[in-house]
């Protein structure tokens, strides 16, 4: 009589023996392994996965088979045994985090400078004071009130296509307006 060298070799050489002991458990797998094989590769991204997770936790069933009462039942075992063994793989994953000298952040922008900014406002209201008043005023409502063409066109009662070709008349005198020019 020889006494094996450590539990697990036993529990293993006990588990290949399992058609032999557990015959049901064998037909088992047969019948219902390719269903058990769709809802494992469900619960991962990669088919080998499923496969591991499908053997694992069928290995788990095999340890419980002879604790569970309704046979009639054994697909919801298997997948509540696929679905705990899949989240304790997942909270076990390895996260790798290496220390380094500077945080990888992004550089923000400098902050503009509110004199600037204030000059730059004062000079586009200048020009856009220079524009015709027709054209001032659908500037005004486009951009600085945010209305759109149709929106423009119903305040001032004109068309859209009024709206379009006069703002675009008026971006243009506002394009070649000196004061503006260090803007560009």
């Amino acid at each position: 009589m020889t006494t094996p060298v450590c539990t697990g070799a036993s529990r293993a050489a006990a588990a290949s023996a399992g058609h032999r002991r557990y015959p049901s458990f064998s037909s088992y797998v047969r019948a219902r392994g390719p269903v058990l094989l769709r809802t494992a590769r469900s619960l991962t991204a990669n088919p080998s996965d499923a496969e591991d997770l499908l053997q694992t936790a069928l290995t788990k069933t095999y340890v419980a088979w002879e604790r569970i009462e309704d046979h009639g039942a054994l697909d919801g075992y298997v997948r509540r045994a696929l679905v705990n063994t899949r989240t304790s793989q997942w909270r076990k994953r390895k996260v790798d985090e290496f220390a380094c000298e500077e945080l990888p952040e992004k550089e923000t922008a400098p902050a503009p400078d509110p004199a600037e900014q204030q000059t730059l406002h004062d000079a586009m209201w200048r020009a856009v004071l220079k524009l015709p008043d027709r054209q001032r005023a659908m500037v005004v409502l486009r951009y600085y009130e945010d209305l759109s063409e149709a929106q423009t066109a119903e305040v001032l009662g004109v068309s859209v296509g009024t709206v379009k070709s006069a703002v675009s008349r008026a971006l243009g005198k506002l394009r070649e307006d000196p004061e503006l020019s260090p803007v560009r």
